[in-house]
């Protein structure tokens, strides 16, 4: 027997080992992009050569190139020009080096396998590696199909941008065009990358809560789901812990810069075209996507941990209903039992030989309170859940539907609020 099942046990070890393969290639890759874009900086020389380099790049090309080169503007105003595209370059530069203070902090901390999840408890990467590679490369797909519109609208504003204000040469022209592309896609890919390890590590976390939905099947014992929600709870907490200050700055710089340049378009007299305000159009897509980003996989966690609540309800309901019907027949045997009981009673008080008679036990106190243990048990786990939900939170708000809609209300306030001051409507007699 054991020699027939040896090739199957082979086989699922090999399927295991090719398992773990892939992970193990898939994670390197992702750190290995973490190490191209800045993230990873494990070592002082690292440290200099991202933040030089972010400078470089990131601030001082982009900036030269609005402020310093002269230019000849057709259809435009050159110094509005100068004004949004500044008020970009500033923005996406707050953005970029928030996410590399925030994230090479946590990497330097914890590494890649730790700041993601997916090797701190022993099984766990065994039993979900496949599904940590489909959610690896989900998140990649998301990045690249998130960013592509986006530079596709930057080259075009970019070239249109190029057709209305002359240059010495077409030479430098192009020259131009490729620097502040390239600028404006590496500061853009640090931001929308560090969006994306957010949205991953909380995917990672959503197999676990869909594993633990399963375990409600499987196991019946209380006190290894409590253990098991307690452990995910704490990586929920861990990750709001690591996550909250990036998404306070996120948040804070991404408003700034809407408004900054919401009263710029206010005080600017003459029209608005794709050419002198494109690029601030372009780069604010950018920034909300990567805040949608964020927003959507904190809320989609904190959805699918507050679920649980749920899905421990109707087990509970099925369990009793199960249980009330066992009970119920458990019931009437101990009713049969009572009247066979004073049956045998009545007999014995009117006969005198005892002997003829059979002895029946009656119920004792354990026995009756059995039937109600388990209920009792399933009641506390379901209070201990709802009052335990978990999800990622910022000092404690939790980040969800209702947090989604008061920071939207507020947004809408806030623009109305700066309309009513600048926006003036004059009547004429």
């Amino acid at each position: 027997m054991s020699s027939e099942n040896h090739p199957q046990i082979q086989f699922l070890h090999d399927q295991d080992e090719t398992l773990s393969s892939d992970l193990n290639g898939c994670l390197e890759r992702l750190d290995f992009y973490m190490l191209l874009l800045g993230f990873n900086q494990s070592s002082v020389l690292r440290i200099g050569i991202t933040w030089v380099t972010f400078v470089l790049i990131g601030i001082v090309v982009p900036v030269g190139v609005v402020v310093l080169m002269p230019t000849n503007c057709l259809k435009c105003d050159l110094y509005q020009v100068e004004g949004f595209e500044l008020v970009v370059v500033s923005s996406h530069a707050s953005l970029a080096a928030s996410a590399l203070l925030c994230l090479s902090h946590n990497l330097r901390k914890y590494g890649i396998r730790k700041f993601l999840f997916v090797d701190q408890y022993n099984g766990y990467v065994e039993r979900f590696s496949r599904e940590y590679v489909h959610k690896i490369s989900e998140s990649k797909r998301a990045l690249v199909l998130w960013f592509l519109p986006c530079l596709l609208l930057k080259l075009s504003r970019e070239v249109i941008r190029m057709m209305y204000m002359r240059h010495e040469s077409w030479w430098r022209s192009c020259g131009i065009l490729v620097t502040l592309t390239f600028s404006w896609t590496y500061v853009t890919m640090i931001f929308l990358s560090s969006c994306l390890v957010f949205h991953l590590v909380c995917n990672l976390q959503i197999i676990h809560f869909d594993d633990y939905g399963n375990l409600l099947e499987r196991e019946t014992d209380v006190l290894v789901f409590i253990e098991e929600h307690a452990r995910l709870r704490h990586h929920l907490s861990k990750i709001s812990h690591r996550f909250r200050i990036y998404l306070l700055l996120v948040f804070l710089v991404v408003t700034s810069s809407q408004f900054a340049t919401l009263f710029q378009i206010t005080e600017f007299r003459d029209k608005v075209t794709f050419v002198n305000g494109g690029d601030f159009a372009v780069s604010s897509i950018a920034q909300v996507m990567g805040v949608i980003f964020c927003l959507n996989a904190a809320a989609k966690i904190s959805h699918r941990a507050q679920g649980i609540a749920s899905l421990a309800s109707r087990w509970h309901a099925l369990a009793s209903c199960e249980a009330d019907d066992t009970s119920q027949i458990a019931f009437s045997n101990i009713n049969g039992n009572f009247d066979a009981a004073s049956t045998l009673l009545r007999s014995v008080s009117l006969e005198s030989d005892t002997e003829a008679t059979s002895y029946i036990p009656l119920p004792t106190n354990a026995q009756l309170a059995s039937y109600f243990s388990s209920y009792h048990r399933r009641q506390a786990f379901l209070m201990y859940l709802q009052n335990n939900p978990g999800g990622i939170t910022l000092y404690g708000w939790t980040v969800d539907r209702s947090l989604i809609n008061t920071i939207f209300f507020i947004e809408l306030s806030l623009v109305l609020f700066v309309l009513g001051r600048t926006t003036v409507f004059t009547t004429t007699n």
